[in-house]
């Protein structure tokens, strides 16, 4: 059976051209970073190429990027250190977030006595504006602004610049999850008001394993992770060599083709929205399809039946990969914390299918095609 992969959001295939450029780093140039010898110090101008070509992609300082495992741990890091050492002790953030932010602002709060807040979300997806300068405006602590750029679930952006303004006004720290945007848009972080974002390679054909966190140089805050010196005493840990020469190449490749993908992954996500329209009687689209929304995802509301609640189910038994919501929590049965905040329609099914260069206008016929006699 030919798979078709619709859950990019979830995760990418590795190119071929970024695996090339891991393989070396694999075999004959595997040394340890931190050793003193010939090899080792092979490993660590490999790494700091790659610190380099990252932080002059998103117009960073090679200073201000650190190389994480991932998302999820960049966003603890930049949270828990904007409370233990930049004196934040009130968080505002949403309640669509994804669950690294969730259940990190989550614990503090109710381990360390954090004062949390989310922001209003409008029925779009979007994030209130008007009501997160209120919070900021009666905040009498110092606040922590966590708020992700675009929602993994529905797609929707979010403005990073009036956010990050609204935070500057308020002398509040701003942190912004940029998992889904990071090799998807361009960067421009010298003049973006930001304290913190994150990134990771597995969003963009990079390997998995392997992120980012950007520090601003203005920032000073101690590691999160305790042990040796590596990435300038902030990251504990041997190095993830070929990961991070991997993620570099990733996000050289992603900007390089940045318009013409985008224009192509859009017009996917376009065309199977209006063949959707046109053969699905009731469906419907969560979050802000025709504005401002990440090009990669389109989540669709199919009217509630008995066979669109097997919907997941059904297309996986015929080769499509789709996702309910975030497939990180994808064990879990416990619907979509972002559908629930935004529609709180028990009629509707949720299912985000999210695209990539790889696909084409003739895997979304098939898919459509096949939703009509699943449907």
């Amino acid at each position: 059976m030919e798979r078709i992969y619709f859950d990019n959001a979830a995760t990418t295939s590795l190119d071929p051209a970024v695996l090339e450029a891991m393989l070396p780093f694999m075999t004959e140039k595997f040394g340890n970073p931190s050793s003193i010898y010939s090899y080792g110090r092979e490993s660590r101008l490999g790494i700091e190429n790659a610190r380099k070509s990252v932080a002059k992609i998103l117009n960073a300082h090679p200073g201000e990027i650190f190389f994480t495992s991932g998302g999820t741990e960049s966003s603890n890091t930049a949270i828990s250190a904007a409370v233990r050492d930049l004196g934040c002790k009130h968080i505002i953030s949403s309640p669509i977030e994804h669950h690294a932010t969730l259940h990190t602002v989550e614990y503090l709060h109710h381990h360390d006595g954090v004062a949390l807040s989310f922001v209003k979300v409008l029925p779009t997806g979007h994030i209130d504006m008007e009501h997160l300068r209120e919070l900021l405006q009666n905040s009498t602590e110092k606040c922590l602004v966590t708020l992700m750029h675009a929602n993994n679930e529905i797609g929707n952006l979010l403005d990073i610049h009036a956010v990050g303004n609204l935070c500057k006004e308020f002398d509040a720290i701003f942190h912004s999850d940029t998992v889904q945007t990071v090799g998807h848009y361009p960067f421009d972080l010298r003049n973006t008001p930001v304290h913190f974002v994150t990134g990771a390679g597995h969003k963009f054909h990079g390997p998995k394993g392997v992120g980012i966190l950007y520090i601003n140089e203005n920032v000073k805050i101690t590691p999160f992770i305790q042990g040796g010196s590596q990435e300038r005493n902030m990251r504990a840990g041997t190095e993830n060599l070929y990961g991070i020469i991997g993620f570099a190449k990733a996000l050289e490749i992603a900007t390089a083709e940045q318009e013409t993908h985008s224009t192509h992954i859009n017009g996917l996500r376009m065309y199977m929205a209006d063949q959707l329209q046109q053969h699905i009687p009731g469906v419907a689209f969560n979050g802000d399809l025709h504005g401002k929304s990440l090009y990669t995802v389109l989540n669709v509301a199919f009217p509630k039946s008995e066979k669109s609640e097997m919907i997941l189910f059904n297309m996986d038994i015929n080769g499509i990969c789709a996702s309910g919501g975030s497939a990180c929590t994808s064990g879990a049965n416990a619907g979509s914390h972002v559908i629930r905040a935004i529609n709180s329609n028990p009629n509707q099914i949720a299912v985000r299918f999210s695209f990539c260069k790889n696909n084409t206008k003739e895997e979304v016929d098939q898919v459509v095609a096949k939703l009509k006699e699943l449907i």
